[in-house]
């Protein structure tokens, strides 16, 4: 048996449920990139979307520069108020789509086996 359910991966990180007595533990989801991992609820990490979406808006990019998307860092605060972080614009999208692949996974699985269930 498995530690873990994994919901959701890109190269930048992934996304899973810790699993106790053979089921997946699904209250809290364990996000792990960069070197760093949180444990959110459902409503927190639709908060981080909303934060990176936030985040993106604030980011401007020299058209011209040759390191366009890796040399610049820009803040991306998180769920957890005490934590900010330092990111390129590269990493800011891996976390993007991380975050917005996980939403996605998460509410095709409770419209499939909940609001979709004849």
């Amino acid at each position: 048996m498995s530690i873990t359910t994994q919901i959701y991966g890109n190269d930048f990180g992934m996304a899973f449920y810790w699993n106790q007595k053979e089921a997946a533990q699904t209250d809290k989801i364990q996000l792990v990139f960069k070197e760093t991992g949180f444990n959110l609820t459902f409503s927190e990490l639709e908060k981080f979307a909303f934060l990176i979406s936030e985040s993106q808006s604030r980011t401007i990019c020299c058209e011209d520069c040759k390191l366009k998307n890796k040399c610049n860092r820009f803040l991306l605060q998180t769920p957890a108020k005490q934590i900010d972080l330092a990111v390129s614009i590269e990493e800011l999208e891996g976390i993007e789509d991380l975050v917005g692949g996980t939403i996605f996974k998460i509410k095709v699985q409770h419209y499939i086996f909940g609001a979709g269930r004849n």
